[in-house]
């Protein structure tokens, strides 16, 4: 059952997502040629901390995780597309850094996730980032009362097949507030006017992840999520709250 908030729990919501986006301001600026992910990690922590807010992924254990997640950030490199842990690996140039983050505030969470080139990146390497960017830009626009769940995976679908890019159909989006993951699951494919009727209360977080030449995952022995074929990946995620005037962005620093 999706869970609609009112305006108080929504202003609530937003403020985690705030908290969240100056963290993702920072560690983006962190993020450079011999930077640790670990040291990121670090970071995101002790800044949590600083605004007396909880890093929401630090021992939460998601699905098909054999144990709880170690650490306050995803940090998922080049073919790695999510859940990657933040090693004390070295970024390098020609790197694709994805950093996924939550925040719990108060008892309310938010989520994004954004994707970074490190140093001098390939061609590709920018279509894909620049891509899977506009596709959460195309899908916060269908995110309005009236529209669908299927409305928003079929923009982003059709986004990134438009460009020549694939979509990790395996991997979604998902309702977010009083919990890390709620119910509905938003699919990064779909058909207009399918499935779920969007409604003034809804908090999603849309998640598109596109990769450059499969839709297929395997899981790593680390238990992140990477293409089977090794190709680049790259995410972009907001959480968004549906309202009568349409989507209102909450993981932004206003």
């Amino acid at each position: 059952m999706v869970n609609l908030k009112s305006q108080e729990e929504i202003k609530k919501i937003a403020i985690a997502g705030r908290i969240l986006a100056k963290i993702l301001k920072t560690l983006t600026k962190e993020a450079k040629i011999g930077t640790r992910l670990s040291q990121l990690n670090a970071l995101a922590y002790q800044l949590t901390k600083k605004y007396k807010a909880r890093p929401a992924f630090l021992g939460y254990q998601p699905t098909g995780a054999s144990k709880p997640f170690g650490a306050s950030i995803c940090a998922s490199v080049n073919e790695v597309v999510v859940h990657g842990f933040p090693s004390d690996y070295k970024l390098q140039s020609g790197d694709v850094l994805k950093i996924d983050f939550g925040v719990e505030y108060q008892g309310f969470f938010a989520d994004a996730a954004l994707t970074i080139g490190i140093g001098k990146i390939s061609k590709e390497a920018k279509h894909l980032i620049k891509t899977t960017e506009l596709a959460l830009k195309r899908a916060i626009k269908q995110a309005k009362p009236g529209k669908t769940l299927g409305d928003i995976g079929w923009i982003i679908q059709k986004t990134a097949e438009d460009n020549g890019l694939k979509v990790i159909k395996c991997l979604t989006g998902h309702g977010v507030g009083k919990e890390l993951h709620e119910e509905p699951t938003i699919y990064n494919y779909g058909e207009k006017g399918k499935g779920i009727v969007l409604r003034p209360g809804m908090v999603l977080a849309i998640e598109p992840m596109l990769a450059i030449s499969t839709e297929k995952i395997i899981q790593k022995s680390d238990e992140s999520w990477a293409t089977a074929d090794g190709s680049l990946s790259a995410h972009f995620e907001h959480t968004v709250a549906i309202t009568e005037k349409g989507a209102k962005i909450l993981t932004i620093d206003h």
